[in-house]
């Protein structure tokens, strides 16, 4: 029973650790493109100033930018997303829209 308990604290213990991942170089700037993308997609959304298709669009972007150019579990990726966009304000976050969004489409092909 004992042996039980320690390997599911093993378990938890590790599936923790894997959570938390920390992203450099060319990982960092694609969570930093797919957050840009995303939350400016909600906020227009929000705002009326975009239709649920086109913030549909905007997000299944960010899906892809994920999958091909972010190493990782997808909790993985979502932990670093929220860490993200913790840190910044939706205003640099739009600005960098308006600054990135065509380089960050160049950068991180999904087709």
């Amino acid at each position: 029973m004992r042996f039980l308990a320690a390997f599911a604290l093993i378990l938890c213990l590790s599936s923790t650790a894997q959570a938390q991942r920390a992203y450099e170089g060319q990982e960092a700037a694609a969570l930093r493109c797919a957050n840009t993308l995303a939350l400016t997609a909600v906020t227009l959304n929000r705002g009326g100033l975009i239709g649920g298709l086109e913030k549909d669009v905007l997000l299944g972007i960010t899906q892809q930018i994920l999958d091909r150019h972010v190493s990782g579990t997808w909790r993985q990726k979502r932990a670093a997303l929220a860490v993200m966009r913790d840190r910044r304000s939706v205003e640099a976050t739009l600005k960098d829209y308006r600054r990135n969004a065509e380089r960050c489409l160049r950068q991180f092909p999904i087709n």
